[in-house]
């Protein structure tokens, strides 16, 4: 039987309101794949009912121990029954019972249907989904950010995140339509920075203004009118600009560009995939921003 996406979203939202008093000898636990509370879970799986639910799906003890030193808990914890003991999966347990989040324990088998892996991790957590707003976004926080224009591939997206965590940037701008970046996919590509990274969702009509209204430089990748981007003058905040997988940037968004940067390719390949391409600008500019 389908779950309404109302339902999901009423389920989930009891979870953080019940068991108050919490104590982590009390965990829930849940045996039947027909249970209303694996239906809600393994929704969130699709992007339609992680809208409505407002709630995403991520797995593993390294992601959402990642997720807990950022600061984010998730509101239902899911273990598995034949989990090994581990210290932070003991920290972590003990956190979302002190943040009177709901624990739960399941088969591997039930996990499995929840996550869609046919050898899942031992747990995974449903969190509530992040400000997406261009206004979250403190520029000054800062010297590098990414720009992904119409980027479609969840794994690419995810990839992102994780370079702007290793780079030390704020966050990703997701510009047009993109991937969602709190699909199973994209969470897991990065590698738990969708946890430490700002991300923000806008039209490209919204964006341009918003970068124009202060400091910004907005760099692309591009083969148009394009200089070397190894001695280019990168300044911060630095915002570097990647297109659409296949068919790049639009001419006119990389004529607002103030900077159109491009990268020698010595083989028959005539372009990097973007993820690659906004790994290489990203070291770049941080090598020049320091100096």
């Amino acid at each position: 039987m389908t779950v309404r996406v109302e339902r999901s979203r009423d389920t989930l939202l009891d979870f953080a309101r019940s068991e108050r008093s919490f104590r982590l000898a009390e965990r829930r636990r849940i045996t039947g794949f027909s249970n209303p509370t694996v239906k809600a879970i393994r929704a969130l799986r699709e992007k339609k009912h992680r809208k409505a639910a407002g709630r995403f799906l991520a797995e593993g003890l390294r992601l959402l121990t990642d997720a807990r030193e950022s600061g984010r808990l998730p509101e239902v914890l899911v273990l598995s029954d034949a989990r090994d003991p581990h210290p932070l999966l003991a920290e972590l347990e003990a956190a979302v019972a002190a943040a009177c989040g709901e624990v739960l324990e399941t088969t591997p088998d039930i996990l499995s249907r929840i996550t869609g892996k046919g050898n899942p991790q031992a747990v995974a957590g449903v969190f509530a989904e992040f400000d997406t707003s261009l206004a979250a976004i403190d520029r000054s926080a800062a010297p590098i950010w990414l720009v992904a224009q119409a980027l479609r591939d969840p794994g690419n997206l995810g990839t992102m995140l994780r370079t702007g965590d290793a780079i030390g940037a704020g966050g990703l701008i997701l510009v047009d339509d993109c991937a969602d970046p709190f699909g199973v996919e994209a969470v897991r590509a990065s590698m738990g920075a969708v946890f430490t990274q700002r991300i923000a969702r806008a039209r490209w009509e919204e964006f341009l203004p918003w970068l124009r209204s202060d400091k910004g430089q907005l760099v692309a990748a591009s083969l148009r009118d394009a200089q070397p981007y190894r001695s280019a003058p990168y300044a911060a905040p630095c915002f570097i600009l990647v297109g659409n997988e296949s068919r790049g940037l639009p001419e006119d968004y990389e004529a607002a560009c103030d900077l159109r940067v491009s990268m020698p390719m010595k083989g028959r390949a005539d372009s990097l995939n973007a993820a690659v391409a906004a790994a290489v600008l990203g070291y770049e500019v941080l090598a020049t921003l320091q100096g």
